[in-house]
């Protein structure tokens, strides 16, 4: 199996991939919650009765074609500060890092697929991918979903449908959600009413690490909230048609931005640029803020020949835990945000610094504005 180093190492496909809409899109990500017949739910069970059941499934899950020369950790060997990585990773959840003895993760090389053993439920599965791509992502998880249910006895109920810790995963068991990248809808104030329209609908709207988290950097991850009575296909397809709605809103507002507003829009991507480039100190709030407007200005193309994965990369390596896997010990608050501007300095470097507005707004009227010049 890969080893912890090699996983980090390697950036992930859905980090480096672009899909659909991925200017506003950043991720797809499909997760399948599956118990067993004859064991107790995690949250109910002894931890005698937890290391039994993770000793019995965790090479059945291993052996899946789709782990081949994968990642597999028990908890139990796995420090705080790794376990926080692949919560930034988004590979495991903040719940399933707080937990210790009978839970393991198994993450394919790709880490396209991954699955938590002992969550809230016996097993979390996720499957993500770039940009706009639900159905895709479920194909992932579902292939080994299935390949799992011919080996263990899933609790099922032929009435109720997968059987689950928490009643509003009952049904399907599934969970889609896109984290979403809104910086034009924050900017011109309207994403509460645009999140509030999909509340209404349904849908759940988190900040970056799913529930009771800040949307920080203007990202948003939007969900279903219930399956029992829904086939996937039908949650798939009602999420994507509100995900697609949402991105009209975004782009059309980029584009009242960009017309209206151009003074204001170069003003803040430049200030964004010019103090990541030159900080000594960053939190990480701010560092977030201020990447979401560079990524806008690469987007709009305000930062021309800008390769985005550097920034969504770097939105990644400024994280505390990845900060803390790089200095090899734990660090204080401060030295975190004399860390994270460094990285960020050194990683924009190669980033050419945005176009001017006089160069970018200039039109065939823009001679008729300037001044009469005397002929004398």
């Amino acid at each position: 199996m890969m080893r912890f180093a090699t996983l980090i190492k390697n950036p992930a496909d859905w980090m480096r991939g672009t899909g659909p809409h991925s200017d506003v899109v950043m991720t797809s990500r499909v997760r399948l919650a599956r118990n067993l017949r004859g064991y107790p739910f995690p949250g109910w069970s002894q931890e005698k009765q937890r290391t039994e059941m993770l000793e019995m499934a965790r090479p059945l899950v291993e052996a899946l074609p789709e782990m081949k020369d994968g990642y597999s950790e028990d908890y139990a060997s796995l420090s705080k500060i790794r376990k926080q990585v692949l919560v930034e990773r988004h590979i495991i959840s903040r719940e399933h890092a707080a937990r210790s003895s009978g839970c393991a993760v198994v993450v394919d090389r790709k880490q396209n697929v991954s699955i938590m053993i002992n969550e809230e439920d016996h097993f979390r599965m996720q499957g993500i991918r770039p940009g706009l791509a639900l159905r895709s992502a479920f194909d992932l998880v579902d292939k080994v979903d299935s390949e799992l249910e011919g080996q263990m006895p899933y609790a099922f109920d032929s009435r109720l449908g997968y059987l689950t810790a928490c009643p509003t995963n009952l049904g399907t068991g599934m969970r889609a959600s896109v984290m979403m990248h809104l910086p034009a809808l924050v900017l011109t104030d309207q994403v509460s009413q645009v999140m509030k329209a999909v509340n209404k609908i349904g849908l759940a709207v988190r900040g970056l690490y799913g529930e009771g988290t800040e949307a920080l950097g203007n990202l948003f991850q939007v969900s279903n909230q219930h399956t029992l009575g829904e086939k996937e296909s039908e949650i798939i397809l009602q999420i994507e048609k509100v995900i697609e709605s949402v991105v009209r809103s975004e782009q059309n507002a980029r584009l009242k931005l960009r017309e209206d507003h151009a003074t204001m829009l170069h003003d803040q991507v430049g200030r964004a640029y010019a103090i990541l480039r030159h900080a000594h100190i960053l939190n990480s709030k701010e560092a977030l803020n201020l990447l979401s407007m560079v990524r806008l200005g690469a987007d709009l193309d305000l930062i021309p020949d800008c390769d985005r994965s550097i920034l969504d990369m770097l939105l990644l390596e400024i994280q505390p835990a990845h900060l803390q896997l790089r200095a090899q010990r734990e660090l204080t608050p401060e030295e975190r945000d004399v860390m994270r501007a460094e990285i960020t300095r050194r990683r924009l470097h190669s980033v050419n610094g945005p176009t001017t507005v006089s160069k970018l707004e200039q039109t065939p009227d823009s001679e008729a504005t300037k001044p009469e010049q005397n002929d004398e």
